[in-house]
């Protein structure tokens, strides 16, 4: 295959040049797999993010490929080959497969795509892009969106393709498009939130004739399917710099189409007066919440980290004495969050956990410095169930105050509050609270059978071990017949 942009080969340093060899080197599945299409009389190259990655070294087990054989001929030469072919994305080109390759002394498993080059734009009224195929890798890439990602690799020739400057843009960090931004986000708008996640995944800047599109085209977005923003939106919020992301959304409007929430934020100003805005306030705890992640990124965590004050808008109060108030911001905000997660069409498991946690994001500043009653502690900890671990760091992270000694007093009385959460769970299994009697034994003592009064006489019975901790079996049972014969 001819080589698109010789110039561009005197661009790519020698260390660059033999990672991408060192790339193909030790991954002899690309190399099998390309000659399979070369004996069938088909190209094939690795191409976009597969390329992007090589370069900065940063590539997995995830391969991206581009032909010009049809999907149909892709799949008559990968089936024979790989251990696992599906074929869902068939409709837009692309053929899955999977494959386990010897790399050095041990196997590697492939996660790899196949697409034929194409070329595809949205229908003004469509949510779903046509696709028509082309006949070459040129013609392939200058559809792509983005030049660091229009990038490839020819097989097994290894010819490196770079017909728009995608290294140069690289080595600057820049996010540009291979033809202009109009014509790229109007072939599929969903690559203007692409833009700002691989701002905050990568730390790119977005050029300047970029953002101007996306301010200009914002409303474009509206197009794409709730489901498909959701996903793009995920990706930035997992990334290493979500703010950056989340800031070009906000500046450009495109937040305003699918989370106006946030941007409302930048109206409303903290009631401490510690942040220039709420919003501000909320890209703060966001990055503190990320810096107490354990486990790598926790979508729920960060979602409840930049909601948990989205409710003060609507609740903001000028008091007599020159305060502003956000009374019961928390309850409000759980309801909106419901409301928008819910319409971006998150799991009901996760609209849950995350509406719980940004409406449990205040109960700590009632602690005071440790007034709390056992009572309230086991309150605490059966409220929050099985976030518990992550409303301790989200209210961690809630405490923004730039007064070093204020910061470290909140730090120390939560410390104080975990101490004795951890000391209760220890007596008294906080994790699994529930009545001394179970509903068996209630229906026995009372001599009655199942009905709505068990239910209540369960709750008493709750209420009851949360208020005093664990009973002994004997005074559960005065306890409850001294509650029946209140019932009339």
């Amino acid at each position: 295959m001819p080589n698109a942009n010789d110039d561009n080969l005197t661009e790519l340093s020698q260390v660059q040049r033999r990672a991408v060899s060192e790339l193909l080197r030790v991954s002899p599945v690309a190399d099998d797999l390309a000659r399979r299409f070369q004996d069938a009389g088909f190209r094939l190259a690795l191409v976009g993010g597969s390329v992007r990655d090589a370069l900065l070294g940063r590539l997995g087990n995830d391969l991206d490929f581009t032909t010009d054989a049809r999907p149909e001929d892709v799949l008559k030469i990968v089936r024979p080959w790989a251990d696992a072919v599906w074929d869902v994305g068939i409709a837009f080109g692309t053929v899955g497969c999977q494959k386990d390759g010897r790399v050095g002394d041990g196997l590697q498993r492939f996660q790899i795509e196949v697409t034929t080059y194409r070329s595809e734009a949205y229908d003004r009224t469509s949510r779903k892009p046509e696709v028509s195929y082309g006949d070459s890798i040129e013609e392939d890439l200058v559809r792509r969106d983005f030049t660091v990602n229009a990038m490839a690799v020819a097989l097994p020739e290894k010819e490196f393709i770079d017909p728009h400057g995608g290294l140069q843009d690289l080595a600057s960090r820049v996010l540009r498009t291979p033809g202009t931004p109009e014509e790229s986000f109007s072939d599929d708008p969903l690559r203007m939130l692409r833009a700002a996640r691989f701002a905050a995944q990568l730390d790119f800047e977005v050029a300047p004739e970029v953002v101007t599109a996306m301010k200009e085209m914002a409303d474009r977005i509206d197009i794409v399917s709730a489901e498909r923003v959701r996903d793009e939106f995920n990706k930035l919020i997992l990334a290493p710099n979500p703010r950056k992301g989340l800031a070009l959304l906000v500046d450009t409007g495109l937040a305003d189409r699918f989370l106006p929430e946030l941007p409302a934020l930048r109206l409303e100003s903290d009631e401490h007066h510690r942040h220039k805005d709420v919003y501000d306030h909320s890209l703060i705890v966001l990055e503190q919440a990320i810096a107490l992640e354990e486990n790598g990124p926790d979508l729920v965590l960060r979602l409840a980290a930049l909601l948990h004050d989205i409710g003060k808008p609507r609740t903001r109060r000028f008091e007599p004495d020159g305060r502003v108030s956000f009374h019961h911001h928390e309850v409000v905000g759980a309801k909106m969050t419901k409301k928008r997660l819910t319409a971006l069409k998150y799991s009901n498991d996760m609209v849950k956990d995350i509406a719980r946690l940004v409406e449990l994001h205040l109960r700590f500043h009632g602690y005071g410095t440790g007034e709390w009653t056992d009572s309230a502690v086991r309150r605490y900890v059966r409220d929050a169930g099985p976030l518990l671990q992550r409303l301790h760091k989200l209210t961690r992270s809630d405490c923004t105050t730039r007064n070093k000694r204020k910061a470290a007093a909140l730090s120390r009385t939560y410390d104080g509050l975990e101490e004795r959460i951890a000391q209760l769970q220890e007596q008294e299994e906080l994790d699994a609270i529930r009545p001394d009697l179970d509903g068996n034994q209630i229906m026995e003592i009372l001599g009655v059978g199942p009905g709505p009064v068990i239910g209540k006489a369960y709750a008493f019975l709750l209420e009851l071990r949360l208020e005093n901790g664990p009973m002994e079996h004997a005074d559960a049972v005065t306890a409850l017949k001294e509650w029946w014969a209140t019932q009339g």
